[in-house]
């Protein structure tokens, strides 16, 4: 049977993944975006649903501000594994002060709360555990280019001995994202080197002994797809798993690319693989590369067929939301730990409650939005806001950061209700159009292709007239951003001050094709 990549399309990068009986579990990155560590489920691997996530109060951490505004701090490249009935996840939190670091928590219901985090005195990013066959477990993580290992008391939430140096590499940059693996008497290492652009590659090193030394597989890079000029670029990050029938698979992170020289916009997505492990080394995807499809000859579940279903990026997706649940789905998130009292749901739709930051400030504003998921794509919301205060507005954005987004926003100007289309890329900002003479209830449509946003309004007749547009390139992560994907966002906020007007926004479709 044939499957396409990537499984999970948009900012899902850094997968980590489990299996408990026919069950699969993952999870991914995200940054500066609460709730953190999307937990997703599936039996074939190949479709997968979001079940919750594992950081869901203010009380288990604080995601800190990036001064800079280029997606550089928060949750950076979970770990999930479960042993003896439960589930951890561990990850580094990035920022600076109390809260910041290497930590785990853990669940005995994925779909459910996870616990408080437990932090461990340890440096560096990327933690992983690893849980021998005599009872002991490891935590393996990256520091100074070095990975290494230690000693974990689960229960105690303590390093055990000092750390271990047990690898550096094939010789690229940046040697991180570990895990260990336990195969025929064989410790194996997969770590990632060169980058997460587009010389990363997957490496791999095995002992006889945990601690080492860990002798390089002699075909190294085990997985890599530099260079060749194929659709999905920059894979890496991987983790193994076994399914039910002894067959292993990977995931990994890729980008799709777009023009040249090539620039990506949807963020680093996850990518499925099979792997051949028949031999002493594993054998990823096709002889190490990341193809956009793959001919297996069967799923997890066992499912044999051509795989057509809704979820596969060559599909199509659709997702409306009427705001009456009275909490936020699965697939909304805030920037940041967010002020709750500045969203509300009701009958109505959502309404936001504008404080004083706007959409160029690395702070916590009323902001809510769902990842951009397909590179051609359509939304509609209606907004209803009477912009009756010098300088507050509220609309609709693309956002890759606080320095680089487009939007279709309500304002008030010179005692005026205007509905603008602005552009910010980097320290340049302008408003590109205004008009005037427009309804307090307005329907919003954000297209999107390979080229451009476009944004566009409902006129009196129910026409759709477009506002302005914005070259795709410039919200790119090789323009302005770092490690996240583009955003298709709500927001309000008072450019100084706090919005005296609620904005309240109703009836959001997102349908995407490609």
């Amino acid at each position: 049977m044939k499957y396409r990549n990537p499984v999970i399309t948009g900012f899902y990068p850094d997968p980590s993944i489990c299996r408990v009986g026919e069950d699969f579990y993952l999870v991914n990155s995200t940054f500066e975006f609460f709730p953190a560590v999307p937990i997703m489920h599936s039996r074939d691997l190949v479709h997968w649903k979001q079940i919750g996530h594992c950081i869901t109060r203010d009380s288990q951490l604080t995601l800190h501000k990036d001064a800079a505004g280029q997606n550089g701090t928060g949750i950076f490249a979970p770990t999930i594994r479960y042993h003896e009935g439960i589930f951890y996840m561990i990850v580094t939190n990035v920022g600076a002060g109390d809260g910041t670091g290497n930590f785990y928590i853990w669940t005995k219901d994925p779909a459910g709360e996870w616990s408080d985090p437990v932090f461990l005195d340890a440096p560096g990013i990327d933690p992983s555990l690893f849980f021998d066959e005599d009872g002991r477990v490891y935590y393996t993580g990256t520091n100074d280019t070095k990975i290494y290992l230690q000693e974990l008391d689960l229960k105690a939430g303590k390093l055990l001995g000092k750390p271990k140096e047990i690898w550096g590499g094939s010789g690229g940059a940046y040697a991180e994202g570990p895990h260990l693996y336990r195969k025929d008497g064989w410790y194996y290492l997969l770590i990632s080197e060169g980058g997460t652009e587009r010389c990363h590659m997957l490496t791999m090193a095995r002992s006889k002994n945990v601690e080492g030394p860990y002798d390089p597989c002699p075909h190294n890079p085990v997985m890599t797809n530099r260079s060749l000029g194929l659709p999905i670029e920059s894979v890496g990050h991987a983790d193994l798993v076994q399914d039910q029938h002894g067959r292993w698979w990977a995931v990994c992170l890729g980008t799709r690319p777009l023009g040249y020289p090539p620039r990506h916009n949807l963020g680093r997505e996850t990518m499925l693989l099979p792997v051949d492990w028949s031999g002493e080394w594993p054998v990823f995807g096709d002889h190490g590369r990341v193809l956009e499809e793959f001919e297996v000859e069967a799923l997890p579940d066992g499912r044999s067929g051509q795989c057509t279903a809704e979820g596969q990026c060559s599909g199509p997706d659709f997702f409306e939301d009427d705001f009456q649940a009275g909490k936020p789905d699965f697939s909304w998130n805030y920037l940041y730990n967010p002020d709750k009292d500045l969203f509300e749901y009701r009958k109505e739709g959502l309404c936001l409650h504008g404080n004083e930051n706007c959409l160029k400030d690395a702070d916590s504003i009323a902001w809510i939005g769902r990842r951009q998921q397909h590179h051609v794509s359509e939304t509609c919301v209606t907004l209803t806001f009477p912009a009756s205060l010098e300088g507050e507005e509220a609309g609709l954005t693309v956002y890759m950061n606080c320095r680089h987004h487009y939007e279709a926003a309500l304002c008030c100007e010179n005692q005026k209700r205007k509905l603008i289309f602005r552009r910010q890329i980097g320290s340049l900002e302008k408003v590109e159009c205004e008009v005037e003479d427009i309804p307090a209830s307005v329907r919003l449509k954000l297209t999107s292709d390979k080229e451009f946003y476009i944004f566009s309004y409902q006129t009196r007749d129910g026409s759709w007239k477009e506002l302005g547009r914005g070259e795709v390139q410039y919200l790119t992560t090789e323009v302005g951003g770092r490690f996240t994907g583009n955003y298709i966002a709500l927001y309000a906020g008072g450019n100084g001050r706090p919005c005296r007007e609620e904005a309240v926004f109703s009836d959001f479709v997102y349908s995407g094709r490609s």
